[in-house]
């Protein structure tokens, strides 16, 4: 059966893909961003997008990190988008989180997606969270956050990350099922310290800085420990590409 899909965030990483897989299925999507006339701060277009929608999936991101911005931005929207959902009678709310928000509190951004878990939780709409792990894309990000002095100082913890094709296809299929009025966890096939897997993306890309592991290290901003960045879930949802193949066809 073909549905209306609207996708808060569309023309991001995940949401660019998930529209892709979507389409594919035979569904009528519609992605919902500053860059197609959709402000979910000041509500432009939200309501015109929403109009016979059955299934709202928010990937949208702050536009900025600061703590203050952050919070602003995912509790206002998150309201906004609810609210609008609502009145058009949309049955399934999913949403994009990440693994640890309810672990790392000296993360200004982990508090915020913690904040808008909450409120779609408290909401009227069935909904399925998805909390993700990193994603092999954000490594070179990691990398630059860490950097000083000439060299790259992390963390030692462990890490599960995931490819951002395994998180669309996932989130695809909680999206296209009936809601689950939970949170799910999603994660990559490997677990190995943060440190070695940005290291390995930084070699692939001829970056040869020293990197030093440091268990004391901060993660934009917050001491990681083995249970920070990997799933809490005893049987998480996995994804199936692998690091190196990844890093393979990067480099390509």
């Amino acid at each position: 059966m073909t549905r209306k899909f609207v996708l808060i965030g569309g023309s991001g990483l995940i949401g660019k893909k998930l529209a892709i897989n979507l389409r594919g299925r035979g569904h009528e999507v519609i992605s919902a961003s500053p860059s197609s006339g959709v402000n979910t701060i000041t509500k432009q277009g939200l309501a015109e997008a929403l109009a016979g929608a059955g299934v709202v999936v928010d990937v949208s991101n702050s536009p900025s990190f600061e703590d203050k911005a952050v919070l602003d931005f995912f509790e206002t929207s998150t309201r906004n988008v609810l609210a609008a959902a609502k009145q058009a009678g949309v049955g399934h709310y999913v949403a994009l989180s990440v693994v640890g928000t309810d672990r790392l509190p000296d993360n200004g951004y982990f508090r915020a997606k913690l904040v808008q878990e909450n409120l779609i939780k408290a909401g009227a709409i069935p909904y399925s969270i998805v909390r993700a792990t990193q994603f092999f894309e954000f490594m070179g990000a990691i990398a630059q956050s860490a950097a000083g002095d000439g060299a790259i100082r992390l963390s030692s913890a462990a890490m599960q990350p995931i490819a951002a094709d395994d998180v669309a296809l996932a989130l695809t299929e909680v999206a296209a099922g009936t809601p689950l009025n939970r949170t799910v966890e999603l994660a990559g096939p490997e677990k190995l310290p943060l440190v070695e897997f940005v290291e390995r993306a930084m070699r692939a890309n001829g970056d040869g800085r020293a990197v030093i592991a440091d268990p004391r290290a901060p993660y934009y901003g917050a001491v990681l420990d083995d249970s920070s960045l990997t799933p809490g879930d005893a049987s998480p949802l996995l994804g199936k590409v692998k690091f190196a193949d990844w890093l393979a066809r990067a480099a390509k």
